[in-house]
């Protein structure tokens, strides 16, 4: 079992920054990420960090977010930057064990509006 838990979610006017941050705790994992789902739209990766340290970005996150943290100390951040109202979304932390299971946080909310 592993649980999630995330924060940093809010309101931010266009052009700013965010930080939303995930600690997980339970299994071993082999890689956490942060997605993201838009009203109405399904849910797409924003970006994964692997226990190896590599980063892969989904096109949502690429550019302007950037992924860090570690799967040996169970925590990651995403650091978005420039944000624009098309940002706006629940933000979901996803970790993944060894053995293949997939487990999801709550998500928090991104709401971009002036």
């Amino acid at each position: 079992q592993v649980q999630l838990v995330e924060s940093g979610g809010g309101l931010v006017q266009p052009g700013g920054s965010l930080t939303l941050s995930c600690s997980a705790s339970g299994n071993i994992l082999s890689s956490m990420g942060w997605y993201c789902q838009a009203q109405g739209t399904e849910r797409e990766v924003v970006a994964i960090i692997r226990s190896d340290g590599t980063v892969e970005y989904g096109d949502s996150g690429k550019g302007r977010f950037t992924i860090s943290g570690d799967t040996v100390n169970k925590m990651v951040s995403l650091q978005m930057t420039s944000l624009k109202s098309e940002d706006t979304a629940v933000y979901y932390c996803k970790s993944t064990t060894w053995c293949g299971k997939h487990y999801w946080g709550e998500g928090t909310l991104v709401t971009v509006s002036s």
